[in-house]
């Protein structure tokens, strides 16, 4: 190439005092020359440069040389996307670098080289991969929020954690909760140790059929002090185990058993992350990577975290909601477990329905009590709302019915009585009722209703009518309503039957509907027993898990 006279100073100007990396290459793809800037992009004096080719005066820069050859033949210009040098004193991971390359030719068309224009993007670059990756997190939490806690269920929920992270993370991935095990039967865990139940276990295929052993679902886990579970739980930080030969994974593994195979399966690097919800500690999610993956980095770590985060606030909300569900059926089976006693020509059935797991049990009850003259009070009841303070408020309309029906009133009388006492103590939350007197040895029963469902009889072939009762308001509702007593005759081998709405109610279908498919039934053998009939009710209108909670009372004379 010919020599270039370094004192012009329009050269100077334009290529010596420029940002851009600059650099004049000969036939043989070696520099001739490269300005100042270059020359600091590549960490080498620029008298150096000359005579060493790209590759050995820049380690790692991955031009692609064929192109170089191809513009020196062609002429034609190229764009140069670079990148692959890493340098100490760089503070980018890794370095890029954009520019072109054109063929440099004599004043007479000779061929004399090739030149470079590069400017190093590294930041820029940089920038727009933390953006993709904020942006990939976002798409990923997004995916969370729809994923993660779609109900209140919280092994369901450990599950849907699970199979997100083995998606997008892990190769393996568990959800443990702390639980002692007692309220199964298991003794209480020993000294220093802490117990969990493992919720949920999710693999990538390659390892589905190794999942077990890394855990069966369901069973309850004693970790003992140091390995990872109990560090990452008293720290309330993640863990992380990276073991690239298998050695030492004891201190990951609860069994040895387990840390063999753990080796077999090639598992080089475990991360426990807490899961944590307002405070209290609730379980921790354990990840595993195997055979080529890479070990876990801080990004996995950060994702992880927040995905935990986001689980905790579901699992900590089905937990609370479990404890309140499970106090409240256990109260209201308390309360309807011992309905009054019927006069002995009166044969009574009652069944009680919880709602749906993932629906909070109401206030539905029911009450037989016998009164004087052979006459017995049957009562249907719902109180609106749900959760525990329903079930404690309908215990207070069935004893305040069983003070005031001790009277002797007809059925309308007891509901004033009942509205007027609710009204006086500012009841909290209304409720319906309907009230039957019902008289085997006369062969009638007087009903009266307060916004209730009208009662129903059972024909001993099988068929079902409704009885017309007109509905008053409800009771403790402040509406002043009047209420209407309805003779009706009961034949021999009837059965009366009283319920609530979740036997037939459904929320996209017209409440006179709902009536008519109870009305259209047809049970064989209705004049069997009493627990039976209502056995094949239940199993026609509420097969599966219902909105609402089911309440039925039969009744029937006795022979």
């Amino acid at each position: 190439m010919e020599q270039v006279n370094r004192d012009d100073w329009l050269w100077r100007a334009l290529l010596e005092g420029t940002e851009v990396g600059i650099a004049a290459l000969d036939t043989e793809l070696r520099f001739v020359w490269v300005n100042p800037s270059l020359a600091r992009t590549n960490g080498l004096p620029a008298a150096d440069h000359v005579g060493l080719t790209i590759a050995q005066s820049v380690p790692g820069v991955d031009v692609d040389h064929g192109m170089l050859r191809a513009v020196l033949a062609d002429g034609r210009p190229r764009v140069l996307h670079s990148s692959g040098q890493t340098r100490a004193d760089s503070p980018h991971r890794k370095r890029y670098w954009q520019g072109g390359c054109h063929r440099l030719e004599t004043a007479d068309g000779r061929v004399a080289g090739v030149g470079l224009v590069i400017l190093e993007v590294s930041e820029d670059r940089e920038s727009q991969r933390e953006l993709e990756r904020a942006r990939e997190r976002l798409l990923l939490l997004d995916a969370a929020n729809v994923r993660i806690g779609s109900t209140l269920e919280m092994d369901r929920t450990c599950q849907e954690l699970a199979d997100l992270l083995v998606e997008v993370i892990s190769d393996v991935a568990t959800v443990a909760v702390l639980d002692d095990g007692t309220r199964a039967g298991h003794r209480p865990p020993p000294p220093d140790t802490v117990r969990l139940r493992r919720a949920a276990i999710a693999a990538r295929p390659a390892l589905r059929d190794r999942a077990e052993d890394f855990g069966v679902q369901g069973e309850y886990v004693d970790y003992g002090p140091g390995t990872a579970i109990p560090d990452c739980l008293e720290s309330g930080r993640p863990v992380l185990r990276d073991v690239p030969h298998g050695a030492g994974l004891g201190l990951s593994a609860p069994l040895a058993e387990r840390a063999a195979a753990y080796r077999a399966a090639g598992l080089h690097s475990v991360l426990v992350v807490p899961l944590t919800a307002r405070g209290d500690r609730l379980g921790t999610v354990t990840l595993v990577r195997a055979e080529d993956s890479p070990g876990f980095g801080s990004e996995d770590i950060a994702v992880t975290q927040t995905l935990a985060d986001r689980a905790a606030i579901s699992l900590d909300n089905a937990r609370r909601y479990s404890r309140e569900h499970g106090i409240a059926v256990e109260l209201q089976r308390a309360l309807l477990a011992a309905p009054g006693t019927p006069h002995p020509g009166l044969d009574v059935a009652t069944r009680y329905l919880p709602a749906g797991a993932t629906d909070l049990v109401g206030g539905d009850w029911y009450d037989a009590m016998a009164l004087p003259g052979g006459v017995t009070l049957l009562a249907m009841g719902d109180v609106m709302g749900h959760g525990v303070d329903a079930a404690v408020e309908m215990s207070h309309y069935r004893s305040m019915l069983r003070a005031v029906a001790g009277e002797g009133d007809a059925p309308d009388r007891i509901l004033r009585r009942m509205d007027a006492l609710l009204a006086a103590a500012g009841a909290q939350r209304p409720a319906t009722c309907l009230l039957g007197l019902a008289d085997p040895a006369r062969g009638g029963c007087w009903f009266a209703s307060a916004g209730h469902l009208p009662p129903a009889v059972v024909t001993p072939a099988g068929r079902i009518g409704l009885l017309p009762v007109p509905p008053g308001p409800p009771l403790g509702a402040d509406l002043r309503g009047e209420y209407e007593t309805v003779y009706v005759p009961w034949r021999a081998g009837e059965t009366l039957l009283l319920y609530t709405d979740g036997l037939v109610e459904r929320r996209t279908e017209d409440i006179d509907r709902s009536l008519a498919r109870l009305a259209g039934l047809i049970l064989p053998h209705a004049a069997g027993p009493l627990d039976a009939l209502l056995a094949r009710i239940v199993h026609r209108l509420a097969p599966a898990a219902t909105e609402d909670d089911v309440a039925l009372l039969a009744a029937r004379a006795c022979p």
